[in-house]
């Protein structure tokens, strides 16, 4: 179905995207799969070999299991890896809501979008990583970058205004800079929608681990842990 997600204040309305980490001497790089929630921006990243079935419907299901909250709807723009009927099968199976981006709406997409630019391509950059790194990648995502994102890294929320001629506009005011975690708690019970066996307090708990530099440390740390072997490996390779 071609509409805008409707969330209502209600966290589970995700939007998909893919990332394609670059070609080299006609070979593909690997893929990360960027998931963001529209009303907390929570945020899952995954990185797989390819985006054909074999190895993208797994890691769907995967990535929407990582959500601390029930994931009522999926919005992906028109690309041919969300658009057919085995992932249709998946979402139905799940109760899922699955809607995609309309013509001349820009927009539709644009929270995903961003955010592969701020956080993906901020930390994992542009170059080529052949895919059979892929499952060193996706460790690296899943134990460091993601729980960065969601507990230690703010973000802007915005704030609508509507001027006297009815033109709607967004501002984004410091007071409403928090981290998806924050804006998470900031929300009513009845309107956190959390899965079974998931409180609030496990994941400020999980969050107090560490100081926000001290995840950000850990990160950059990881990080240049990840590039060195892949470096070595290739070098060797070569």
């Amino acid at each position: 179905m071609r509409k805008a997600p409707q969330p209502e204040g209600r966290p589970g309305y995700i939007r998909i995207d893919s990332v394609h980490q670059g070609d080299q001497d006609g070979v593909k790089g690997l893929y990360h799969i960027n998931a963001v929630d529209c009303v907390t921006q929570w945020q899952i990243v995954a990185t797989c070999e390819k985006i054909s079935e074999a190895y993208l419907l797994p890691m769907l299901e995967g990535m929407l299991a990582q959500f601390p909250f029930e994931v009522l709807g999926i919005h992906a723009d028109n690309g041919s890896e969300y658009i057919n009927h085995t992932v249709a099968k998946l979402l139905k199976k799940l109760l899922i809501e699955f809607t995609k981006s309309r013509p001349r709406h820009s927009n539709d997409n644009a929270l995903v979008e961003t955010k592969n630019g701020a956080v993906v391509r901020k930390h994992l950059g542009y170059a080529h990583i052949p895919q059979h790194f892929a499952k060193q990648v996706n460790a690296f995502v899943a134990a460091f970058l993601n729980p960065y994102v969601n507990f230690h890294r703010p973000c802007l929320f915005p704030e609508s205004h509507t001027d006297a001629k009815g033109k709607i506009t967004q501002r984004y005011p410091q007071r409403l800079v928090s981290t998806p975690l924050e804006k998470l708690a900031s929300l009513r019970p009845e309107q956190q929608n959390l899965k079974p066996g998931i409180t609030l307090q496990s994941l400020q708990a999980q969050a107090a681990q560490h100081t926000d530099n001290q995840a950000a440390e850990q990160l950059n740390q990881a990080r240049t842990q990840l590039f060195a072997s892949i470096n070595r490996r290739l070098k060797k390779a070569a």
